[in-house]
């Protein structure tokens, strides 16, 4: 080289020196702080990419600690309820002490009512202090609200909707099959026994679902009286009767599949009329014989047999599902329980329910803040006053002085009210179980996993891969080197032109 002013080789050196200068502090960036993309810089798409990635973990993380919060909530009604629980088999044992009335004194009778009495206010004190950071979890603060129930709609369990906020939902019911019992007709051919003589005895065996009766009468005995001998013995046979004009409607007492009514002649003593024997009911229609359905009663060698019928129903388009007057349906959006009355549930056609207006446990057990993230539980009230049904009473009833008091009140009607009671109780600490375990349990694996793979992807975007950097390092630093060499050698080169002066 023969110029001097311009050292382009030195040039090019102090640029090669520079980008060398600027990998190695890259690379010294991301071993320091162990993270690839450390500036938009860096990896402008790969920045992106991770930020998003990130923010999806802040969600999923906050959705895991929701459902590990939803957790300790139902822990804590759970608790709650279980104690309620043994309070009410406690009351259950005092009512079939009390039943034993011939051995029991009056003074014993009054102090398992002074026990019953301790337990209702201990069960309204639970319901109103069980409760979550301030909130009451068992005093109906976390039921459903409802407005506009049709006077056909007797009861009702709202066990989850989901609703935005501000939003209501109509619950609609179309009957589509009408509910009825078990029911059989006996033609006698009249208003009495018309039978083959004085001595004869008419004899036959009434059964329904709580079990079955013997019963023998003899000729002149009015219908009326044979219907008031068999309705004596209704909490024995699950079966009432009705005379008629000419014979008897046997009816089981409640309503569905499951009922069942039979009639068993076992000596028709020659009842001849002309229309004598036994009908079943028409499936369509409720109390309306079938007249194509006669069994003559000299020929009944086997129990005629009849079974009632559930209500068939559609709410809100779904297909219902039903026992009795009682239908149901149960899905993301909607878990609903409605008892129609006699009318309502015999009657084809649509019934507006009710308009569900708000209330509910909300949870949000996903990443994302909608609808279809959210679940939302109903916790009814267990205070006394509210456990137990329309048709069978609540458990204050059981108070002194009340109509199922332990003293002088009506025993059978304090035994239903508490069976009641305890399946209310245990279906809902079931429905939590359920909710517990296939909802909040199952979210929290899911979730889990989705956050492992998550992190896993940011990850493998955004930190340092420390092997490939460590020799990154050491190809830097020896770059580095080699081109400060260089620029020395190119700075020294100009001298070289002294020697031709």
């Amino acid at each position: 080289m023969s110029r001097i002013n311009t050292n382009v080789n030195s040039l090019i050196a102090q640029r090669i020196l520079t980008n060398q200068n600027k990998e190695l502090t890259t690379t010294l960036e991301r071993l320091s702080t162990g993270s690839r993309i450390n500036r938009g810089g860096d990896d402008p798409a790969g920045l992106i990419v991770s930020e998003n990635l990130r923010s999806q973990k802040a969600a999923i993380g906050a959705a895991i600690g929701n459902a590990e919060r939803a957790e300790q909530v139902v822990n804590i009604a759970e608790g709650g309820l279980q104690e309620i629980s043994t309070l009410l088999l406690e009351v259950q044992s005092l009512v079939g002490q009390t039943a034993n009335d011939a051995g029991m004194s009056q003074e014993e009778k009054e102090a398992n009512q002074l026990q019953v009495d301790s337990i209702l206010q201990t069960v309204d004190r639970i319901a109103e202090a069980t409760s979550f950071q301030g909130t009451k979890l068992l005093n109906g603060n976390f039921d459903f609200s409802i407005s506009g129930q049709d006077s056909s709609v007797v009861d009702y369990e709202i066990k989850s909707a989901k609703l935005n906020t501000g939003d209501t939902r109509n619950v609609q019911m179309i009957v589509t099959a009408s509910a009825q019992t078990a029911g059989l007709y006996v033609s006698l051919g009249g208003t009495s026994l018309d039978l083959s003589s004085n001595t004869a005895t008419f004899e036959f065996e009434v059964a329904g679902t709580k079990g079955a009766r013997q019963f023998s009468f003899s000729s002149g005995t009015n219908t009326s009286a044979v219907a008031a001998q068999i309705n004596s013995f209704t909490d024995v046979t699950g079966v009432s009767a009705v005379a008629s004009s000419t014979g008897l409607y046997l009816n089981s007492n409640e309503y569905g599949s499951t009922e069942f009514v039979s009639i068993d002649v076992t000596d028709n003593a020659g009842i001849s009329a002309a229309n004598a024997g036994v009908y079943t009911m028409s499936t369509t229609a409720q109390f309306t014989i079938d007249t194509t359905s006669r069994a003559a009663l000299s020929t009944i060698t086997n129990a005629v047999r009849d079974e009632g019928q559930d209500l068939g129903a559609v709410i809100n388009g779904v297909t219902a599902t039903a026992d009795g007057l009682t239908a149901r349906i149960s899905n993301e959006f909607l878990d609903v329980e409605i008892e129609l009355d006699q009318a309502g549930g015999t009657a084809l056609g649509a019934i507006d329910a009710f308009t569900i207006t708000g209330g509910g446990a909300k949870f949000n057990l996903g990443p994302n803040v909608d609808i279809g993230n959210q679940v939302s539980v109903g916790i009814g009230n267990i205070a006394a006053r509210k456990l137990g049904s329309v048709s069978t009473g609540y458990m204050d009833q059981l108070g002194a002085g009340k109509s199922a008091n332990l003293v002088n009140g009506d025993l059978n009607a304090a035994q239903e009210i508490v069976n009641t009671a305890i399946k209310e109780v245990s279906t809902t600490r079931g429905r939590l179980g359920a909710f517990q375990k296939n909802v909040i349990g199952t979210t929290i694996r899911a979730l889990g996993v989705t956050l492992e793979n998550t992190t896993a992807a940011e990850s493998m975007i955004r930190d340092t891969d420390f092997a490939a950097e460590t020799a990154n390092l050491t190809r830097s630093q020896i770059l580095v080197q080699a081109t400060q060499n260089a620029l020395s050698i190119s700075n020294s080169n100009p001298q070289n032109v002294l020697a031709l002066l």
